[in-house]
């Protein structure tokens, strides 16, 4: 089974994916639509994506302040978590996605991506390193409890 990765943003969802053995992260697409409140079939989408890849976690990327407050965005990726737990009936986790655009914004200039293609690519990185993360933690608890 994999683990499925989502950066929610406003108008669009960047969305990776695990390998079967959940050590990396792959950008698989970005979902777009045309209005924020508008998420039917963004959700139809990632039931789909669910079921082609075999996914039964879904991590989401909860962007919090950097002071820790929550605000307005990650209440709103609190309420796109309840309608993922509902569509897919599969453990949603929220993780800290605090500088993960930055990050993304970074690697692909980094990777000399012109200004204006950066936007379809920005969401589906940010995507990769919030599930990448989350798999890093995962992997670094299993080894420090192999060690102890």
């Amino acid at each position: 089974m994999r683990i499925m990765g989502l950066d929610y943003g406003t108008k669009t969802v960047g969305v990776a994916i695990s390998d079967a053995l959940g050590l990396t992260a792959q950008g698989i697409e970005t979902i777009q639509r045309k209005e924020e409140n508008k998420l039917r079939r963004t959700l139809a989408r990632i039931e789909e994506l669910v079921r082609e890849y075999e996914v039964d976690t879904i991590v989401l990327g909860f962007p919090k302040h950097m002071n820790n407050d929550v605000g307005e965005r990650a209440k709103k990726s609190l309420e796109f978590k309840e309608m993922l737990v509902r569509r897919t009936g599969l453990d949603v986790v929220m993780w800290d996605e605090r500088l993960t655009t930055v990050e993304a914004e970074r690697t692909l200039i980094e990777s000399q991506v012109r200004r204006e293609n950066r936007k379809q690519y920005i969401d589906k990185i940010a995507a990769v390193f919030i599930l990448q993360g989350y798999l890093d933690s995962i992997y670094l608890k299993k080894k420090a409890e192999e060690e102890n």
